[in-house]
């Protein structure tokens, strides 16, 4: 390897890098934990522990390689939208083909470690999930409904369901909780992202729904979600899954996100929809650390 060759290689490696979308994938495998962690009653012990090593490892390189096949369909439409068009696969820096043996390798790699070291339930659940975004979403849904983030969002509510069968072998009431708020939570967030960037996902021509139907019905739908997103996190503490530390923190972040999309829907701006879309990933981040906290200090 020459002196230009060994200087190039760090950017190309972080170029592969970035096809994981490494934000997206920690906030994946931080859910994850939430469902391991909920799923050992009391604590851990080294056996729970290393189990849980193995099974974040292995989640996390299933959801790189979706994320980096994601990167190869979209990389058209990446190109036109100004918080995408980085990308290596956007810019041409790497090829369809070594994309492709990347994602390949990571999602053999992660569903081999998730089957001998976890277990088969686990290993297809993360698959079905790869299938589900990697496809079903990006390459049908996506460019075909306004409803894409919707239905879509059942790949993305899949982490805690994940964590949870990797410490028990099945998928119990809690972990469903767990993902029906995930679920609620995702077009909220994702339609405040697409007010603000309407005129780039116009440009790309996918049909978000602000623009099939307009701001004031995104506005709208925004408020109804985050009112039904309320009443599901409030579902574990009525469950019995959590006490009153977790029903503190879903209360005052259910209400923080509601007055959020009212003040959006009754007097829009770019700036307001900016702040929304940001409390919302201060929302999710914050109610799972809440239920954390709550299953081992009370």
């Amino acid at each position: 390897m020459s002196a230009n060759d060994a200087m190039q290689s760090p950017s190309v490696v972080l170029q592969f890098y970035a096809l994981t979308k490494p934000r997206v994938i920690q906030l994946i495998v931080f859910c994850a934990l939430i469902g391991m962690v909920l799923a050992v009653p009391g604590l851990p012990t080294l056996e729970n522990i290393a189990l849980a090593l193995w099974a974040c490892m292995g989640i996390y390189l299933v959801a790189g390689a979706a994320a980096a096949f994601n990167c190869i369909v979209e990389k058209g439409i990446d190109a036109k939208m100004k918080r995408t068009a980085w990308r290596p696969t956007a810019r041409g820096e790497l090829s369809d083909r070594q994309t492709l043996m990347f994602s390949a390798v990571l999602c053999v790699a992660g569903s081999l470690i998730l089957y001998f070291y976890v277990n088969p339930l686990t290993m297809w659940l993360t698959f079905a999930t790869f299938v589900g975004y990697a496809v079903i979403y990006t390459v049908i849904l996506k460019p075909l409904t306004p409803q894409n983030i919707v239905i879509g969002g059942a790949s993305g509510a899949m982490p805690p369901v994940l964590g949870w069968a990797a410490m028990t072998g099945d998928v119990g009431p809690e972990a469903l909780i767990l993902f029906l708020i995930i679920f609620l939570w995702t077009p909220p967030h994702f339609w405040a992202l697409a007010l603000y960037r309407v005129e780039e996902y116009r440009k790309s021509g996918l049909p978000m729904l602000p623009v099939t139907h307009g701001s004031e019905f995104t506005r709208l739908h925004i408020l109804l979600y985050t009112l039904v997103l309320f009443a599901a996190g409030l579902m574990p503490f009525i469950y019995g899954m959590s006490s009153w530390l977790y029903l503190f923190a879903a209360v005052v972040l259910g209400v923080g996100f509601c007055v959020y999309a009212w003040r959006l829907k009754k007097n829009y701006s770019d700036e307001l929809a900016r702040a929304t879309f940001r409390f919302s990933l201060v929302h999710l981040s914050v109610l799972f650390a809440a239920l954390l906290l709550d299953h081992y200090l009370l």
